[in-house]
């Protein structure tokens, strides 16, 4: 059985998640600071707190819609609420507000691992308020995707590894007695 793990960037207030969109929506999260138009409230928009996750499932900023990565903090508190109100998406529950699948984490190469990342699906009931009041600050990543994909693609693999972004194991809000996202298998 697989180990369901929360691994990311955080701080006291923070954590980061990640999402990979279109230059225009890039553009316009990047200078406004939160989610203002073209980003649409009215589909569920997915965020992971693993950038290698993020790699996988963008193709390193080279798919189409998703060639611009940003890194962006939200706060804590909101976060880990959306985590415990999550449901499962193997229980096909049409109108959940909030999602969350678990799928096999990466390596540098793309290999899949033991254990499995977290990714959050916020519905239109919740992504106003991701997109307006959790965003916290934004920051366009894709620079450092590509140096990293091109080191990548030259074989350079420890080059690219200094540049990971340090992830380390993320803990849940104590309160209401939540037991830890490590043993917790939503």
């Amino acid at each position: 059985m697989h180990s369901h793990r929360i691994r990311a960037r955080f701080d006291e207030r923070c954590i980061v998640v990640y999402q990979a969109y279109r230059h225009e929506i890039a553009e316009a999260a990047v200078r406004a600071q939160k989610f203002v138009a073209p980003f649409s409230y009215e589909r569920m928009t997915w965020v992971k707190p693993s950038f290698l996750w993020m790699m996988e499932r963008c193709g390193w900023a080279t798919k189409s819609g998703q060639e611009r990565v940003l890194a962006i903090h939200v706060l804590r508190s909101a976060f880990d609420e959306a985590v415990r109100s999550a449901v499962p998406t193997r229980e096909s529950v049409k109108h959940a507000a909030i999602r969350v699948q678990w799928d096999p984490e990466r390596d540098l190469r793309g290999k899949k691992l033991e254990h499995r990342s977290l990714q959050l699906g916020l519905g239109r009931a919740v992504s106003r308020s991701y997109a307006l009041e959790w965003v916290q600050r934004i920051e366009d990543v894709t620079p450092l995707v590509h140096r990293m994909a091109r080191l990548r693609s030259e074989g350079e693999w420890s080059a690219a590894e200094r540049l990971l972004p340090e992830e380390r194991p993320y803990e849940l809000s104590a309160a209401r007695g939540v037991p830890s996202s490590e043993s917790r298998p939503a």
